[in-house]
């Protein structure tokens, strides 16, 4: 079985933690896009370890973790991952492997991706890791992969200092390097988790452009990036936070007011830990924005829903959810492309009752407070797909299961 899990909102969502809680039943986890650009805070036992390249997974002994061909790698920060993991008691020799068809990022790139974005009128807010370089590169068809680390004329082309960089690596990621469509035929009845990195909204087609990742950040993106057709995946699931959150610039419909709601949005940010994994950035904050959650379900064909967070609301005595945006004069429904529409919509917000009591006991959804369920149960009409998994804090324990992905 083949199961996808993406971000639902603009990223940090929490796909870390489900992934790795779900990587129990895997034996194979592949991320499919990204770079060291996301980052994804994983909690085991009261130990937080930071990733941003190697799959979730990896804390799993048996599992095999694999790069895939959608992301781009760069190579200081994948060894200087490895060596934090082994350092700490995770032993990756002969579980981490790449695509070979996955594409480098070289030190240059680095530079010029800071100096585009600050260049720009209206920054996009990258996080400056070359990401977006390295894809332009890729799509302009200038970039190198790892299967041509071994192609002489082609590292030939490359400048001098390029050469020197790669020098030391080119050993180290030709012994990890796989063919990857080929090693997943071979192992067709295997059970193996798609992690996906940003969110639908940050997605180059999907999201609000431009201010959007250079990846495919959809359940699509799985298919190209996993080396695998798109009718082989079995299930998607779609995470999402209790409200919604955003880093760097672009639109975010729902966000609190900086005025009247600044006290809500600092409790929110402290009590949830929205910071950035990779840059330390304060993410901007605000409800639960139905009309995204919806539309990322619709364009994704999200078969369940993940809800993480839920626990920030333990303590508030009401709760609101944005329902339908107001531009113009026009209650609007549907989520729309154009980033002026979503800067001057406004939030037609719903209001429910909070349960004022913490859920970090809870065991099985049953015993939430009445409260928290009919929050859960209207996000599942109003998106029309089921929330099978509820994440209530950051340890892998803190998950409810409703009904397991791994079934079809």
């Amino acid at each position: 079985m083949k199961v996808v899990v993406i971000g639902a909102q603009w990223g940090d969502e929490g796909k870390g933690k489900i992934v790795d809680y779900l990587a129990n039943e895997a034996q194979i986890i592949v991320r499919y896009a990204g770079g060291a650009n996301a980052g994804h805070t994983i909690v085991i036992g009261g130990e937080q370890y930071a990733l941003h390249l190697i799959p979730s997974g990896v804390f799993y002994s048996d599992k095999i973790v694999i790069l895939g061909a959608g992301m781009v790698i760069d190579p200081v920060a994948l060894f200087k991952e490895i060596a934090m993991l082994n350092e700490r008691g995770i032993d990756t020799d002969g579980r981490v492997f790449i695509s070979d068809r996955a594409h480098i990022v070289l030190p240059r790139y680095i530079q010029i991706d800071k100096d585009r974005d600050a260049a720009r009128k209206k920054p996009i807010g990258t996080t400056g890791r070359g990401i977006g370089i390295t894809y332009s590169m890729k799509s302009d068809r200038d970039g190198i992969r790892i299967a041509d680390l071994s192609w002489k004329e082609k590292l030939d082309e490359l400048d001098k200092g390029d050469r020197d960089f790669l020098e030391p690596y080119i050993e180290k990621l030709q012994a990890m390097s796989i063919d990857l469509s080929a090693y997943l035929m071979h192992r067709k009845n295997y059970q193996v988790l798609f992690e996906g990195a940003q969110g639908t909204l940050l997605d180059l087609d999907l999201g609000t452009y431009p201010y959007v990742s250079s990846g495919m950040s959809c359940a699509a993106g799985a298919a190209v990036g996993g080396c695998i057709g798109p009718r082989a995946i079995d299930k998607v699931l779609g995470v999402f936070k209790a409200y919604s959150t955003r880093v760097g610039n672009g639109p975010l419909p729902s966000e609190f007011d900086t005025d009247s709601e600044d006290e809500l949005c600092r409790f929110v940010r402290d009590t949830g830990r929205e910071y950035g994994v990779t840059t330390g950035r304060p993410r901007r904050c605000g409800y639960l924005d139905l009309v995204s959650l919806r539309y990322a379900c619709l364009t994704n064909s999200i078969d369940s829903l993940v809800m993480t967070h839920l626990d920030v609301y333990d303590t508030l005595a009401d709760i609101k959810a944005c329902i339908a945006y107001r531009i113009g004069g026009k209650i609007v429904e549907n989520f729309p492309a154009s980033i002026e529409d979503l800067n001057n919509a406004e939030p037609v917000l719903r209001s429910f009752p909070g349960w004022k009591k913490s859920l970090a006991n809870a065991l099985t959804y049953e015993e939430f407070p009445v409260e928290a369920m009919e929050y859960i149960e209207f996000i599942e009409r109003f998106c029309e797909t089921p929330i099978d998994i509820v994440s209530v804090g950051y340890d892998r324990k803190a998950t409810i299961i409703r009904k397991s992905p791994w079934t079809k």
